[in-house]
């Protein structure tokens, strides 16, 4: 989310996201904010943005500047996928992640990449066919539900996203449901002091995330890793 990435949803994109959105906006859209594919998430009254013109937000969102405090790599490392996973990045927005994910799932894997933007999943979905990302997915989510079938994923991916959702304890049940065995859901988001981010007022700090996951029934705990603005908060599936 925030919701630069797209819009959406959870490209969880479950990216998203895998998303994850940066904090710099077009010139256009001053008060718009790293808003990259929302898995189903909404802001304050007043502070609600779409994300429906794909080609340019992708100059925001895939702007190679990026890459030095996103670190992609890193991020996706934390998920420890394998050949053969399935990963959804909620919140995908137009598809930052997907090459990185698409890679380290293999031809074999599975990449959802979730937004509620209709044309950040068109976008997603030009955009594997035109860099060759067979198994990557586009889906259509809607705010509230990031359409996962249960037991059908092995991580989730949820960048830049997680503070947009409204009822974050009902969507994290959602994700939690849409666990296979040994699976878990990622967390990325901005910390209180970040340069790059939404508004202050907007963002939550790890031990709120912790506990929102706890109390969908994941095992959660904060992570370290070498992101310079971000956090990572992992839930697991109970068994």
């Amino acid at each position: 989310m925030e919701r630069a990435r797209g819009a959406l949803a959870v490209g969880i994109t479950l990216v998203a996201c895998g998303g994850g959105r940066p904090a710099s906006t077009p010139a256009h859209h001053p008060h718009e904010h790293e808003h990259e594919g929302h898995a189903g998430a909404s802001t304050p009254p007043g502070h609600h943005h779409r994300f429906e013109d794909a080609a340019s937000w992708s100059k925001v969102f895939d702007d190679p500047a990026r890459d030095a405090w996103q670190k992609p790599a890193v991020v996706v490392a934390a998920l420890s996928l394998a050949p053969g996973m399935a990963v959804a990045d909620v919140g995908a927005g137009t598809g930052y992640f997907e090459p990185h994910l698409s890679r380290a799932v293999g031809k074999d894997g599975t990449v959802l990449a979730v937004d509620i933007e209709p044309d950040m999943v068109r976008h997603l979905g030009e955009r594997a066919q035109r860099e060759g990302l067979g198994n990557v997915q586009p889906r259509l989510a809607k705010p509230d539900d990031p359409g996962l079938a249960d037991g059908s994923v092995d991580r989730i991916l949820v960048v830049d996203t997680w503070h947009h959702v409204d009822d974050r304890v009902a969507y994290a049940r959602r994700l939690a449901r849409a666990l296979r065995p040994k699976g878990f859901v990622a967390i990325v988001d901005f910390t209180k002091t970040s340069p790059e981010g939404p508004p202050p007022a907007m963002r939550l700090a790890p031990e709120e995330v912790e506990r929102e996951l706890t109390a969908a029934g994941l095992r959660a705990r904060t992570r370290a890793i070498d992101l310079p603005y971000q956090y990572l908060v992992v839930g697991e599936r109970a068994e």
